[in-house]
């Protein structure tokens, strides 16, 4: 059995390239959350006094995104936390469930926003133009800020792209309310208050799909989506001495992390702890994996694992 590294206190030179994303967004989750709970309670009370769905909707959504990047900040933090002997990957994982929580959240969001609308449409209501435009306005300027705060952590990291889709789509959101202010007030059309709140539940749901469906499959131990797991077979096929590759799984210890495990047939004698390190500094390489498990086999009919279909 070889292995790249193990569990505990080696654990931190190895992903000098990865997995630190998160380390630095403390400040950004702080300063979104606090400017978040103070508009929603602004924005919620302009809804009731200017009678306004799309306020309303508004201050909800963005309710449902304070909660989001709680649920964010929290995994980051819990993701921090020593490996111990019940959870020997520490409590990377959580992430991974933070995204997938958040997801499902901004869906519901998503939900009863376009619930309200529909019941609006056969009781438009008179709305207050000026006001909902100035929340709004405020709205945009704190969920951009908040969601640049995000943007440079978002590609390696589904649970910050959780956080800045979440942000991104309030600012779209509340540039959308500002132009049905807008409307409303030159045509009068009290119509256009639920048509909006339906744009912006098209523009959640088209956002969202695609982080909850990567999440949903890493929850299921999924290759992650940056991953060709046929390629990496290849890839370890065609090094020099390895005749066969089998039992070779992919997946993700967390939104930032991935480990592999896999049984190489190598029939000829040679240095195993070189040969082990270097095909785990080559992967780490080339497919970012950085927790690498390696079975060194001479014979593969003495495997039970050899079989494609057997996991």
């Amino acid at each position: 059995m070889g292995g790249h590294h193990h569990h505990g206190h080696d654990h931190g030179h190895s992903h000098a390239g990865h997995g630190h994303a998160p380390a630095s967004f403390g400040t950004a989750f702080a300063v979104g959350i606090g400017l978040n709970v103070i508009f929603v309670v602004i924005e919620a009370a302009y809804g009731i006094l200017s009678n306004s769905l799309a306020l309303l909707a508004d201050a909800g959504h963005n309710l449902s995104d304070v909660f989001g990047l709680v649920i964010a900040w929290v995994a980051v933090l819990v993701a921090k936390k020593a490996p111990t002997w019940r959870y020997t990957y520490g409590l990377q994982g959580s992430s991974i469930l933070a995204a997938l929580a958040n997801g499902v959240f901004l869906m519901l969001a998503a939900g009863a926003i376009a619930w309200q609308a529909v019941l609006r449409f056969s009781d438009p209501e008179p709305v207050a133009g000026n006001t909902v435009m100035i929340v709004a306005a405020i709205g945009i300027a704190i969920n951009t800020g908040t969601a640049l705060m995000f943007m440079r952590g978002r590609k390696g990291d589904i649970n910050i792209q959780g956080a800045f889709l979440h942000m991104a789509a309030d600012a779209a959101v509340s540039a959308g309310v500002v132009l049905a202010g807008l409307a409303i007030r030159y045509t009068g059309w009290n119509w256009l208050d639920p048509v909006t709140s339906l744009l912006i539940v098209a523009v959640i749901v088209w956002s969202t799909w695609g982080l909850l469906r990567e999440a949903f499959a890493m929850s299921l131990n999924a290759v992650p989506s940056g991953i060709d797991a046929k390629a990496v077979e290849e890839h370890l096929a065609q090094i020099d001495c390895v005749t066969a590759v089998h039992d070779l799984h992919i997946w993700a210890m967390s939104t930032t992390d991935t480990a592999l495990t896999a049984h190489l047939v190598v029939p000829a004698e040679h240095d195993r702890d070189a040969f082990l390190h270097d095909v785990a500094a080559d992967l780490h390489e080339h497919f970012g994996i950085d927790h690498t498990t390696l079975q060194i086999e001479r014979d593969p009919k003495a495997c039970a694992l050899e079989p494609a279909d057997v996991v």
